[in-house]
């Protein structure tokens, strides 16, 4: 594992913080090591950093009371979802309190009119889709895990939806937040558009935490497709694949998905979920619209995949089908691991401008190749992100180091190419040594922002921006 950076601790401030919310809470505070391990535990390689107690409030009152309270003892809050972040998010490198939003999962108000809905943050993605489903909505953004839809927004999360329906920040209309010292805002209001004042809600949505908790999201929906289809087809090269994708998109196909998977990740899913593809890469992709409409999609591409050698094309409409496809894809991360027993998987993203990608996937191939990594690649490649996924022995230190000289040189590699260090992860602990690199004085903005609104950096401290 990779030794996360500590953080001085405050700990008659803990100790007084944790005295008093106990108090206040009973057994919706614990302190058992069990489940504070459990809520520093993230799936990566960064090592668990505890926090002193866990608090599972039920309203935004109660989320400011916890806050109130660790600000009066200069305490971390640390918010918490369901832990399926990457990047050490919900470590707390100075203690502190880790505010569980599980108990927070209600569905508020509906607006099928108005094609959007309010929740409280520990709703979850499936559960909202399986509330809407009856009412012909839905909510588009895929990252793959069940995830809240708090951390969705306090991460910037994407997906596989991404090239048509955008990500968390094109789909969050207005949110509540409790900020550092306690007090609730509304970020706007439900209209569709507004030049009101700063656009709080994209400062909020991204900022994982560190800004403020987030206790309410205003969602924009969409209605179920009149039709979907999807397809696959295989390729000789991730060259000719992502070529494929280039111009598919530069065609404007109003494609809903399109993913990449390399032949190890084909490999992997053809043993995990028991399927019969070549084991060359793959393109696997979806079509939302009516029923003319999807089929003139699914020719379009066809045509194009067939330019580029593409083989072994096959599209179908059947929800079992589709559903099998789909299933295969989200289930990769686990799949994976099965190309190395024992082995822990590191997964990494990085986004470039799509005229970069087949580069920057090959690239990235023929470097962990180099390096002796098995190192499965797949990504959202309709806009541009990728995801390596090197499988190491966490017991090997000269694994670890090789697989944190791949991680830096990509994350370079994607920054010189004018991309980004992370296309859907975040920044978070893991991502933190780059972000300069990315952005450069605009991070000491980011800092002067963080220390405006968060003068005690109690909010989620050690991530995104120097402490």
């Amino acid at each position: 594992m990779v030794q996360a950076t500590a953080l001085p601790r405050n700990e008659a401030g803990i100790e007084a913080a944790v005295s008093v919310l106990k108090q206040r809470f009973g057994d919706r505070l614990q302190t058992g090591h069990s489940i504070r391990e459990q809520h520093g535990h993230t799936t990566t390689w960064i090592t668990n950093q505890i926090p002193d107690a866990v608090v599972f409030p039920e309203s935004t009152q109660e989320v400011a009371e916890v806050v109130k309270t660790c600000a009066n003892y200069s305490v971390p809050v640390i918010p918490y979802g369901t832990g399926t972040s990457l990047e050490g998010h919900v470590n707390a490198p100075a203690g502190g309190v880790s505010i569980d939003m599980t108990k927070m999962d209600k569905i508020l108000e509906v607006h099928a009119e108005d094609l959007d809905v309010v929740v409280q943050p520990g709703v979850t993605r499936e559960q909202l889709n399986t509330y809407l489903r009856d009412q012909g909505l839905f909510f588009p953004i895929d990252p793959g895990a069940n995830a809240s839809l708090g951390g969705m927004a306090a991460t910037r999360a994407s997906g596989t939806n991404a090239v048509r329906y955008g990500t968390m920040k094109d789909n969050v209309l207005s949110l509540e937040a409790v900020m550092a010292d306690g007090t609730v805002i509304r970020s706007a209001s439900r209209a569709k558009k507004s030049s009101a004042g700063y656009d709080l809600t994209r400062l909020m949505v991204g900022s994982e935490g560190t800004l403020g908790v987030i206790t309410e999201l205003t969602l924009r929906l969409q209605g179920i497709p009149e039709a979907i289809r999807s397809a696959r087809c295989s390729f000789n090269t991730v060259d000719d694949a992502c070529r494929a994708v280039m111009m598919t998109i530069q065609y404007g196909i109003p494609v809903a998905r399109i993913e990449l998977l390399d032949p190890m990740s084909v490999k992997a899913a053809n043993d995990y979920s028991k399927l019969s593809l070549p084991e060359t890469p793959l393109l696997l992709l979806e079509f939302h619209g009516s029923d003319a409409g999807v089929l003139e999609q699914t020719d379009m591409f066809g045509s194009i995949a067939e330019e580029f050698g593409g083989f072994d094309f096959e599209a179908t409409s059947s929800v079992e089908e589709r559903n099998k496809l789909w299933q295969a894809r989200h289930d990769m991360y686990w799949a994976t691991h099965a190309l190395r027993p024992g082995a822990k998987g590191l997964s990494t993203d990085v986004c470039v401008p799509i005229s970069r990608l087949a580069e920057c996937v090959g690239a990235a191939s023929a470097k962990a190749t180099e390096m002796g990594l098995i190192a499965p690649i797949v990504g959202h490649v309709g806009d541009g992100n990728f995801h390596a996924l090197p499988l190491i022995d966490m017991e090997n230190a000269e694994e670890l180091a090789k697989a944190g000289e791949f991680v830096s040189w990509l994350n370079d590699l994607a920054i010189s190419m004018e991309g980004t260090c992370t296309g859907e992860h975040g920044i978070g602990q893991g991502k933190r040594p780059y972000l300069k690199k990315e952005l450069g004085e605009a991070t000491r903005f980011m800092a002067a922002i963080k220390a405006a609104l968060d003068p005690d950096n109690i909010m989620n401290p050690g991530k995104i921006v120097a402490d």
